[in-house]
């Protein structure tokens, strides 16, 4: 559970930097942005979609 909390959240902080990166047309904080965006936020979706959400008792 945590790594997927851990994961959301750097691919939530990649989303505000590529959405910054653009607005300063910085073209290489724009692909490194994009980039870990991709990449956590496909290990997110992955991981919840492998173990499942869980439920709290």
């Amino acid at each position: 559970m945590g790594t997927v909390i851990i994961f959301g959240l750097i691919a939530l902080l990649g989303l505000f930097a590529t959405v910054s990166a653009f607005r300063n047309k910085n073209f290489l904080g724009l692909a490194f942005s994009v980039a870990t965006l991709a990449v956590f936020g496909w290990f997110t979706v992955m991981t919840v979609i492998n173990s499942g959400y869980p439920v709290v008792h």
